[in-house]
């Protein structure tokens, strides 16, 4: 009887990994405009194959749901196993972070001899890693689960998307929009591991070639199935980031997530409602299985990637001085003055840097990215962009996060958005 429902279960991740992966690709393939393969043309080289990343993580997944071994422990050991994998994840990290300084420091003449013991180290928690990890997602993806049926976002007990997620380098991607006005007309995925020499010189050759805005950033997750998740020892940002990108899927599956590219509207309802579930569903992780994780609520982690805050935030409101940016910029360019607009942010991008805001860029690319995550009320890097707080505004309206989604997932234009929360 085990192996018959396994088999069913099988069966159905399998066709649901086809369903979407098709979805995916054909929505892709309606991104593939004259500005978008002009930009193309510069970054194949680059460029992320998904694919093969995607056939390749389905297989270790259905290995790890033959093996099910979160089903052999208790709930304690379940905990225990995740908190072990963030510990090792923490120690990776800064092994990496010391051998590197050991490289970078003019004083060390043999840096290979002197970072020997600390690479060994590094090696076998990077085994150690690989062993653990696999068991971890299988934990966190049962514990979503169980949430998800909690919230009454499952069909017979089992979320459709199943929740499959892969902890992964993630590629880069390359923004681009036109100099004259705000809005995202490319999103090319690039290789991870490019230097950070090697994106700037892919930003200039494009901008200086099409003559548009672009920016590489880092991203925190993406939704193609199984979904893929930045390596993090945070646990809050890990669920929060997993239940946003099985949103996107969710939504994939529906007319909302169909729709994501027909507009720049219809992605910032994508991303802002991923945002707001993945807040929720993440939160609601932690607050059942990990109870002395949870952060106060008013300082919730960001669902997706942005600049670094200092430890301890200056009396600087980056949301209230973003916002003044973007609509300062957005009326320079309304007025044609696109040179100006571009001093002026590049101005306002010091400011940031003395407060202690690592923005590496700030242009129209930066917020034709960062604009479309408009969950959280006063507009931020999204301006006065009205799409957002109708999001919100919905969420507010709802009794509950199950029904906002399946309100939201039949969404077809901003205008009937409009239409709802009137």
């Amino acid at each position: 009887m085990v192996r018959i429902l396994f088999t069913v279960q099988e069966v159905l991740q399998r066709t649901i990994f086809l369903l979407l992966l098709g979805l995916v690709l054909s929505r892709s393939d309606g991104l593939f405009t004259d500005d978008y393969d002009r930009v193309r043309a510069f970054v194949r080289r680059d460029e992320f194959e998904y694919v093969q990343w995607v056939l390749n993580a389905l297989a270790t997944k259905n290995t790890q749901a033959a093996l099910d071994a979160p089903r052999y422990l208790s709930l304690e050991d379940q905990k225990q196993a995740v908190f072990r994998y963030l510990d090792l994840v923490a120690r990776i990290d800064g092994l990496n972070r010391e051998v590197a300084t050991i490289y970078a420091d003019p004083a060390v003449k043999d840096p290979e001899t002197a970072s020997r013991e600390k690479r060994t180290e590094l090696e076998a928690a990077q085994a150690e890693e690989a062993r653990l990890g696999p068991l971890a997602e299988s934990i966190l993806q049962a514990q979503v689960s169980t949430v998800l049926a909690s919230l009454g976002l499952t069909t017979g007990g089992q979320p459709l998307p199943p929740v499959l997620y892969r902890v992964t380098p993630l590629p880069y991607a390359l923004i681009v929009s036109p100099r004259e006005r705000i809005e995202q007309e490319a999103n090319i995925s690039l290789v991870p591991g490019l230097s950070l020499k090697e994106r700037i010189a892919i930003e200039e050759k494009v901008a200086r070639s099409l003559n548009k805005s672009t920016l590489v950033v880092g991203i925190g997750g993406v939704g193609v199935y199984p979904t893929m998740v930045q390596s993090t020892s945070d646990l809050n940002w890990l669920t929060e980031v997993v239940a946003h990108e099985w949103t996107h899927n969710y939504l994939t599956l529906r007319p909302l997530g169909m729709l994501y590219d027909a507009s720049p509207e219809m992605r910032t309802i994508n991303e802002t409602t991923a945002s707001i579930a993945g807040k929720e569903i993440g939160r609601a992780v932690v607050a059942r299985f990990y109870p002395e994780k949870l952060p106060p609520e008013e300082v919730p982690a960001p669902a997706s990637p942005g600049p670094e805050k200092p430890a301890t935030p200056p009396s600087f409101d980056f949301r209230k001085e973003m916002r003044i940016t973007r609509l300062q910029a957005e009326a320079l360019l309304a007025e044609g003055k696109i040179e100006e607009a571009e001093a002026y942010m590049e101005a306002r991008r010091k400011v940031f840097w003395e407060h202690g805001y690592l923005i590496r860029k700030l242009n129209q690319a930066y917020f034709a990215f960062y604009g479309a995550y408009n969950d959280t009320p006063g507009g931020g890097a999204a301006g006065e962009d009205p799409v957002g707080p109708a999001v919100q505004a919905l969420r507010q309206k709802s009794a509950s996060l199950a029904e906002f989604l399946n309100t939201i997932a039949r969404v077809t234009s901003f205008e009937q958005l409009q239409q709802m929360v009137k």
